[in-house]
């Protein structure tokens, strides 16, 4: 991503950092949330003028020991660190990589075997790149099933078929703050942003907290219109022939009625196909 993208994630996560948080006593007025700058520095151990360099963009290029300092100072999470550390082109082992975006035949093979599980390749500005038949039929709400972001915040079934919206909607904005950090000259994520910060103030106000989390697995709680609530579990697997995409499986507990309601969207999808 263009223009000052360290300095603006230090900043948010200074601001995200009380004084007590981090062992330290709180004097005078505060103006804004959050540490002071020299406060950062001095829990860094750097100068308070370079640190103030690095928010300003006047420095770009900390050393490796200072990014670790950092981390530590803003209380960064592994996600974060990791982060912090590849806007800086300093990610040891883990230099900038551009996503592939054809899906393999063997994967796409792969993903077909999955008959009672929904399953899809995301590239990491979340463009669904391969579905499998169910991953289809769960999506079916949608206008298009194309990307993830899109789907969620401008995509009028968004709210209603994600039931724990506001947890969803975060993290996918944060899934895209991790993208912007291993592909920062990226255009179809600059494009995606540019679309949904003009068309969403959720997104906006999201996109300008700069949390970041990578996907890996969770729970997800869906509503669909076709079969009712469905509880789901996910997993992530890198694919590891194509850097930056990740398939995705959800799963129901076997024999509950997710999985029951899972099954008859397969026939009820099969059916619709069956007679078209």
């Amino acid at each position: 991503m263009a223009g000052n993208d360290l300095g603006e994630f230090l900043r948010a996560r200074r601001a995200g950092v009380q004084p007590q948080d981090v062992g330290m006593p709180s004097h005078g007025v505060r103006r804004v949330s959050g540490l002071r700058r020299e406060e950062v520095a001095v829990l860094a151990g750097v100068n308070g003028d370079y640190y103030t360099r690095l928010e300003q963009g006047r420095e770009r290029h900390p050393s490796a020991q200072v990014l670790d300092a950092l981390s530590q100072a803003l209380c960064l999470d592994a996600d974060s660190r990791a982060h912090l550390f590849r806007l800086t082109g300093t990610v040891p082992g883990d230099p900038f990589t551009h996503t592939e975006d054809t899906v393999s035949t063997t994967l796409r093979q792969l993903m077909d075997g999955y008959a009672y599980a929904p399953a899809f390749v995301l590239n990491r500005t979340l463009d669904l790149l391969a579905t499998n038949a169910l991953a289809d039929a769960l999506f079916s709400p949608f206008e298009a099933a194309d990307n993830l972001a899109r789907m969620t915040f401008l995509d009028p079934a968004g709210r209603f078929f994600n039931s724990r919206w506001n947890w969803a909607a975060q993290a996918t904005v944060a899934n895209l703050r991790e993208a912007a950090g291993h592909e920062p000259d990226s255009r179809r994520l600059r494009e995606l942003v540019a679309s949904l910060t003009g068309r969403s103030e959720d997104f906006t106000r999201l996109w300008n907290a700069h949390t970041v989390r990578g996907k890996t697995r969770g729970a997800k709680h869906l509503l669909h219109p076709d079969v009712g609530p469905l509880t789901l579990t996910y997993q992530c697997l890198d694919v590891r022939d194509a850097p930056g995409q990740q398939l995705v499986i959800y799963q129901a507990e076997p024999d509950s009625p997710s999985a029951h309601a899972l099954s008859l969207l397969g026939s009820m999808h099969a059916d619709r196909i069956s007679r078209h």
